[in-house]
C-alpha cells in the first residue's frame, strides 16, 4: 500500500478504546537505536499508511517498490504521529520530520510482533479462539461455515475472509484476503472489545509469505487443498506449497486439521509440527482408501439444489448427519473440515451434535456456488472459483443436480497467473454442454487476448464443442440466459461476491449476481430477493 496515497478502500478497523503504551517501552523492547526523546510519549496505535494514520499512532516506514515510506514522515507528523519506526535507510528522512525515530533492523519483519504488542491488553485470557484456514480453494467457504456453525452453538463470532469482515454480526467489506499485520491485530483487538469469543480467519499463502499474520498463534489451523493457482506470485507449485507450510509450525498454530483428499494434504500432515488430525472424503479423494482411513470421514448422502447432505464419522464411531446449504461434494468436505476444526478448538462433540445432527448448517456463503435464480426456470449459480480445479469440482456438482444442459460462463483475471488459462478453457468445455467465454478483471491486459487464450484452450480440448465469445460480461449473461430453459443451469464462475471489475486500474461498480438476476427477469423468469446489497440503482447499468 503506498504510504502517502489516500485509499479508496474501507478504513482500517480499530478498537474504540485501545490500550495505551509508552514509547519508551516500545523502544526498549524493539529498538536497535533511538533518535530523539522517547521518554514521555504515549501511543495508542500504529499504521504503515499515512492515509490511515490517527493522532497517537506510531508510523511504521518501510521500503516500498519505488520510494521509502520514511519520505512521508512529515505528513505523519502533521496528522498526529508520535514517532516513526523505520530502518537505517529511512532514518535521516524520518528524523527530518522532528518526530522521535525508533530504528529497527527490518520494520516489515517486526511489524506483526510490534502490532501484537501495541494492541495487547497484557492478558492472554481475553483473546478469542482463533481458527485459521489455508489452501487454494475452499478457504472462504470453510471460514464462513466456521462462523455459521459457531453461531448455531451460541458463540459470538468474528470473521475475516476474502468476501467480508464480520464482527459480532456487523458486516464490513474486505480490503484484502488477509489484512496487513497491523490491520489484523487492530481488527482482533476490536473484536475482543466487542465480546467476540471465536474468530475464523482466511489465511492465504501470500499472507504467510508477506508476514501479514506475524504475531498471531491460531488455536486451530486448517488445510483444504492445493491446486494450480498463484504462479504469478510463486515460481512453481512446489514454492507455492512451501509458502503454506509455516501455518503448521508451533509459532503459528497450536493444533491442525488437514484434509487428506490430495497428496498435498498427506504431505502437510507429515510435515506439520503441531498435533494434527485428518479429514477425508473418499468420494473426492485421489486415494479413496487413504481418505477412508482418516481420523474423520465425510460420506456424501444426497445432492440437491438446496444443498448437500453428508455424514461425518470419527474413527471411534461418533457420527452426525447434516446438510451444507450449497451444492457440491467439495462443499461437504469443507463443512466436515469446519466441524472438526471447531471440535479441535475445544467445543464438545455433544454440543455440535445438538446443533447440527439431523438439521442443516445455517451459513451464507457469498458468491460460492450461490443460487441466484428462482424456483422455476433455469438455475443460475454465481461462483468465485477461478482455477481449473475449482471449475472441475463445481461443474461436476452442477451437473449432478441439473436434469437439462449445463452452460459454463467465465473469464480470466488480467495481470495474474496466465499459465492456468488453457486449463481453465479445457475444464470449462469438458464439464459443460455449452461454453460462453467473456471478460473478468482485465486490469491492464488486453481483454481480447485473454479471451482468445481461453477459447484456444477449450478448442484444443474439444474442437467440435459449442463455444461462444461475448464481451462485455453484461452482454454475455444475457446471451447465456437466452441459451437455456427450465431444467437447465448456468454456472458463472469467477466474479462471485465481488462488487467491481478492475479495468485499467479503475474499480468499476459491478455485480455478477445482480446482472444474472436482471437477465433472468428480462427473459421472463422469476427471481428471489437478493441476500446482498445492490451496488447500483435498478435503472443504471454498470460501465462495460
Amino acid at each position: 500500500m503506498p504510504t502517502d496515497a489516500p485509499s479508496n478502500l474501507p478504513p482500517v478497523l480499530r478498537p474504540d478504546a485501545p490500550p495505551t503504551h509508552s514509547l519508551a517501552d516500545l523502544a526498549a523492547r524493539f529498538a536497535v537505536d533511538v533518535r530523539g526523546d522517547v521518554a514521555d510519549a504515549a501511543l495508542t496505535g500504529l499504521t504503515l499508511a499515512t492515509a490511515d494514520l490517527r493522532p497517537g499512532d506510531v508510523f511504521v516506514a518501510v521500503q516500498g517498490v519505488n520510494r521509502h515510506g520514511a519520505e512521508f514522515s512529515a505528513t505523519a507528523a502533521e496528522k498526529g504521529a508520535v514517532a516513526v519506526v523505520t530502518d537505517a535507510a529511512g532514518a535521516d528522512a524520518a528524523a527530518a520530520s522532528g518526530l522521535p525515530v525508533v530504528l529497527v533492523e527490518n520494520p516489515r519483519a517486526v511489524l506483526g510482533e510490534l502490532s501484537a504488542w501495541v494492541y495487547s491488553t497484557g492478558r492472554d485470557d481475553d483473546l478469542p479462539t482463533l481458527f485459521g484456514t489455508t489452501g487454494t480453494n475452499g478457504k472462504t467457504s470453510v471460514s464462513h461455515l466456521l462462523e455459521g456453525i459457531l453461531g448455531q452453538l451460541g458463540v459470538t463470532s468474528g470473521l475475516s475472509s476474502t468476501a467480508e469482515r464480520h464482527i459480532a454480526g456487523q458486516v464490513i467489506v474486505s480490503r484484502l484476503t488477509t489484512p496487513e499485520a497491523y490491520e489484523m491485530h487492530a481488527l482482533l483487538a476490536l473484536m475482543r472489545e466487542r465480546g467476540v469469543e471465536a474468530v475464523a480467519v482466511e489465511v492465504s499463502a501470500q499472507a504467510l509469505s508477506r508476514r501479514r499474520v506475524d504475531g498471531i498463534v491460531f488455536d486451530v489451523a486448517g488445510f483444504t487443498n492445493l491446486t494450480h493457482d498463484h504462479l504469478d506470485d510463486y515460481a512453481d507449485m512446489r514454492e507455492y506449497f512451501e509458502a503454506k507450510l509455516p501455518l503448521f509450525l508451533p509459532d503459528r498454530s497450536r493444533r491442525a486439521v488437514v484434509c487428506i483428499d490430495s497428496e498435498n494434504g498427506a504431505e502437510v500432515v507429515a510435515r506439520s509440527q503441531v498435533p494434527t488430525v485428518t479429514v477425508g472424503t473418499p468420494a473426492l479423494a485421489s486415494d479413496p482408501d487413504a481418505a477412508a482411513a482418516a481420523d474423520w470421514v465425510v460420506e456424501i448422502l444426497d445432492e440437491r439444489q438446496v444443498g448437500t447432505e453428508f455424514r461425518l464419522t470419527a474413527r471411534d464411531g461418533r457420527t452426525l448427519t447434516t446438510l451444507v446449504p450449497v451444492i457440491g461434494r467439495h462443499m461437504a468436505a469443507n463443512a466436515g473440515l469446519a466441524i472438526v476444526m471447531i471440535h479441535e478448538g475445544g467445543y464438545t462433540w455433544e454440543r455440535l451434535v445438538e446443533a447440527l445432527d439431523g438439521g442443516r448448517i445455517e451459513a451464507y456463503l457469498p458468491g460460492r456456488t450461490e443460487l441466484v435464480s428462482g424456483e422455476t426456470g433455469p438455475a443460475v449459480y454465481v461462483d468465485f472459483g477461478h482455477s481449473p480445479d475449482a471449475f472441475e469440482k463445481t461443474l461436476s456438482a452442477v451437473r449432478r443436480v441439473t436434469p437439462g444442459k449445463v452452460v459454463m460462463l467465465f473469464g480470466a483475471d488480467g495481470d495474474r497467473d496466465a499459465t492456468k488459462r488453457h486449463d481453465m478453457g479445457r475444464t470449462g468445455v469438458e464439464g459443460s454442454d455449452i461454453l460462453v467465454i467473456t471478460d473478468h478483471h482485465p486490469r491492464h491486459e488486453d481483454p481480447d487476448s485473454i479471451r482468445a487464450t481461453l477459447v484456444e484452450g477449450a478448442r484444443r480440448a474439444q474442437p467440435d464443442a459449442e463455444i461462444h465469445e461475448f464481451s462485455p460480461p453484461e452482454r454475455a449473461i444475457i446471451e447465456a440466459v437466452a441459451l437455456v430453459g427450465d431444467g437447465d443451469a448456468i454456472l458463472w464462475a469467477g466474479p462471485g461476491h465481488q462488487d467491481y471489475r478492475d479495468i485499467r486500474g479503475v474499480r468499476t461498480p459491478y455485480s455478477a449476481r445482480e446482472l444474472a438476476r436482471r437477465a433472468l427477469r428480462e427473459a421472463g423468469w422469476p427471481v428471489p430477493e437478493p441476500h446482498w446489497p445492490v451496488p447500483y440503482p435498478e435503472h443504471e447499468t454498470p460501465a462495460s
